[in-house]
C-alpha cells in the first residue's frame, strides 16, 4: 500500500510540474542561444505571428501601420538585442478572424513556413464562438506546433472598451483565463497582454486606437512583454 501511495504522489507531483507555463529564462534557452550565434556558424531564426486584426497591424480599421504593431516592434527589440541574428518575423494574421478559421489554415500558412517559433493571438474574435470552441482550436494549433518541435507563445487579449474587465464573468476575461490555463497545461510561453494594459497605470483610452484595436502605445505594451522571453545575450 505505502508504495503505491509512493507512486501515485510521484505522478501527481509529476502532472503538477507539468502544469505551468513555460519559464522565459529556459522555455527558448537553445533558440537564444542560436540568435547569439555568430557568422558563419549562425542561421536564420524563423517566428510567426498568428491571429487576428490586431497583430495584422490594424489600428483604427481599415488602417494597417504595420510598422507601430507588435510584431515588428518584437523584430526591431529583438534585432537590438541580437545583433549578429538572422531572424523573420512573418505576420500571418487576418482582419476579423477567429481560432477555428485560424486553426484551418494553421498547416498551410504557418507552419509550412518551418517556424522556430510562433505566437498565437485569437481570443479578441473567440468570443462569438465561446470559450468551448475556442479551447478545441487553440489546443490543435498548439499540438501542431509542439509535435513539429516548435516553441509556441500564447498570448491574452488585447483589450474591448466596451468590456468590463473587473469581472470575471466577462466573456474577454473568461477567454483571458482559458488561455493562461492553456498555457499551464501545455507548458508553452504565455504573454498576458491582457493584464499588461490593466496594469499599465493609465486610462485605457489612452493605449486604444478605436474601440477594440490598440493604438502604438498600447501595441508597444505587447512587444515588452514578448521580448521578456528574448534577454539580451550575455556579453
Amino acid at each position: 500500500m505505502r508504495r503505491r501511495y509512493i507512486s501515485g504522489f510521484i505522478v501527481w507531483y509529476a502532472l503538477a510540474l507539468l502544469a505551468v507555463a513555460a519559464a522565459p529564462d529556459l522555455y527558448l534557452a537553445p533558440l537564444l542561444d542560436v540568435m547569439a550565434t555568430k557568422w558563419p556558424k549562425n542561421r536564420t531564426v524563423n517566428i510567426v505571428c498568428h491571429g487576428h486584426s490586431v497583430p495584422a497591424g490594424y489600428f483604427q480599421t481599415p488602417v494597417v501601420d504595420t510598422f507601430h504593431a507588435y510584431p515588428h516592434l518584437l523584430h526591431a527589440g529583438i534585432k537590438e538585442r541580437y545583433p549578429y541574428a538572422v531572424v523573420n518575423v512573418t505576420v500571418t494574421a487576418i482582419g476579423g478572424e477567429n481560432a477555428e478559421s485560424g486553426a484551418k489554415r494553421f498547416e498551410r500558412d504557418v507552419l509550412a513556413l518551418h517556424p522556430d517559433l510562433v505566437t498565437i493571438d485569437y481570443s479578441l474574435n473567440d468570443r462569438p464562438i465561446g470559450l468551448e470552441r475556442a479551447e478545441k482550436a487553440w489546443r490543435s494549433m498548439i499540438d501542431a506546433a509542439v509535435s513539429r518541435g516548435i516553441k509556441v507563445i500564447l498570448l491574452t487579449p488585447t483589450p474591448d472598451q466596451k468590456s468590463k474587465l473587473e469581472d470575471p464573468a466577462d466573456p474577454l476575461v473568461q477567454h483571458a483565463a482559458q488561455v493562461r490555463r492553456l498555457a499551464r497545461e501545455t507548458g508553452v510561453g504565455l504573454v498576458d497582454s491582457l493584464a499588461a494594459f490593466q496594469n499599465a497605470g493609465v486610462p485605457l483610452a489612452e493605449l486604444m486606437s478605436q474601440v477594440n484595436h490598440p493604438n502604438g502605445k498600447g501595441h508597444e505594451l505587447v512587444a515588452r512583454e514578448l521580448l521578456r522571453w528574448f534577454p539580451a545575450a550575455k556579453p
